[in-house]
């Protein structure tokens, strides 16, 4: 299959599709059996799938798109709101003429496929949130979450080169103590633009990423429609737990203790109390971002043991 850019080396075909007069990057795994959509999410572009693709493709067709303002996918003034990014989504499943799918959100990208499955249960078959149950729209914790994102920001010079930008990266979202892969450099490049002087632009651009956070804060979900069976997988920290400067890791603990940890088991027991089908499964020592990169195969396997099952 084709490459994507020279800091690409993972088996799949880049390609558009054309939302509402928007054009979606995707890329296309391949692979055997029933389609699976990844959505990822806020300021991330589909390579961070990278890893993880490859080894859910021997049961799956396995596909990933990018939201638009994210990636190689066009980057309007606008809208940005609920209606529009989850009319992407059905945009992306016609125009490569996919009647039903599973869905696998992470991060926003569980607002997209719930939303989705209550507009369209007959074109899904199964959903995955993978740190992606969480209301965000809920004030307990969305105001301290993004008090929390601009704590724990980059500063100005991080944005002088890329190898400044992948290192502050790495310790505030990765972590120290996982290795950074060449999936996750191809995921970072996807998201910044690089000038000729080798500064560094974060893609989405700070207007489309403000837009989305409005609407993160302000899209409620709502299970009660989604008839669709369901797995949730949640790390056991928002953040990575590493952090080398005293202060920060003072912070990020205490967001953990007195905010992430309390909503994690609210956001479980809603799912429990609110889905029909539901299964929930949480993977030890991984953050937010890390869950996805952190031994890869022992999530694939997670994955495929439920979209297999028998409901």
């Amino acid at each position: 299959m084709g490459t994507h850019a020279c800091h690409d080396l993972f088996p799949h075909r880049s390609a558009f599709v054309d939302g509402d007069g928007v054009r979606l990057n995707y890329l296309d795994w391949g692979g055997d059996g029933p389609p699976l959509i990844l959505i990822h999410g806020i300021a991330n572009s589909p390579h961070i799938f990278d890893d993880l693709a490859p080894l859910l493709c021997p049961h799956f067709r396995v596909l990933a798109y990018a939201r638009r303002g994210h990636g190689k996918s066009e980057a309007p003034a606008g809208p940005y709101d609920a209606a529009t990014l989850v009319s992407d989504l059905r945009y992306v499943l016609d125009g490569l003429h996919i009647e039903r799918a599973n869905l696998l959100g992470w991060s926003m990208g569980g607002n997209e496929i719930t939303a989705f499955a209550g507009l369209y249960p007959e074109r899904v078959d199964k959903l995955v949130y993978l740190e992606g149950g969480y209301d965000w729209s809920d004030p307990a914790f969305f105001k301290p979450f993004t008090e929390m994102l601009a704590v724990n920001s980059p500063s100005p010079s991080t944005l002088n080169s890329f190898e400044a930008l992948k290192t502050w990266y790495h310790a505030a979202w990765i972590g120290r103590d996982v290795a950074w892969t060449p999936a996750l450099d191809a995921f970072l490049r996807d998201a910044v633009r690089i000038e000729p002087s080798g500064s560094v632009e974060p893609v989405p651009s700070i207007e489309v990423f403000a837009a989305l956070i409005e609407t993160l804060g302000t899209w409620p979900r709502d299970y009660t429609k989604v008839r669709a069976p369901a797995l949730f997988i949640y790390g056991t920290s928002f953040f990575p737990t590493d952090c080398s400067e005293p202060a920060l890791a003072q912070k990020l603990r205490d967001f953990e203790q007195n905010i992430a940890a309390p909503f994690r088991r609210v956001s479980i027991d809603r799912i429990s109390r609110e889905l029909g089908d539901v299964r929930v499964s949480q993977l030890d020592g991984r953050s937010h971002m890390s869950i996805g990169v952190l031994a890869p195969e022992k999530l694939a396997a997670t994955i495929e043991s439920f979209l297999l099952s028998l409901s």
